[in-house]
């Protein structure tokens, strides 16, 4: 079983930045797509982005086009999300996820079930 683990998250003022990151144990990393995930108070886990096993095939929600990366370093076995122009909106904790299943990319589709997914990051933006 992958254990995922993010870190980064923090109290920030709006239009400021944040990076997150997200470390996978075990050597089959690089096997796998990665996603980020976040859910707000009160409301259900909404999918942000996603990045091919690769690297090539990135995607994003459409409330954080233009704002936030997505990258991954397959050395390190770890996923980044970058998030800049923070927005109050942005406020959730963030969860990385690793699907069941290798080589296989799902767009923004992501399966849940037999996914892997971190304890998650809270990021907080508020002036």
């Amino acid at each position: 079983q992958v254990q995922l683990v993010e870190s980064g998250g923090g109290l920030v003022q709006p239009g400021e930045s944040l990076r997150l990151s997200c470390t996978a144990s075990g050597r089959t990393f690089s096997n796998y797509a990665m996603a980020w995930f976040r859910q707000a108070p009160g409301k259900e886990r909404e999918f942000v982005a996603a990045i091919s096993h690769g690297g090539v095939w990135i995607i994003y929600a459409d409330p954080v086009k233009g704002r936030f990366t997505i990258s991954r370093d397959n050395a390190k076995n770890t996923v980044y999300l970058q998030l800049n122009s923070l927005k109050a909106e942005d406020t959730a904790v963030y969860y990385c996820t690793r699907p069941g299943k290798e080589w296989q990319w799902y767009g923004s589709a992501w399966p849940r079930e037999n996914a892997s997914w971190g304890q998650g990051t809270q990021v907080t933006v508020s002036s």
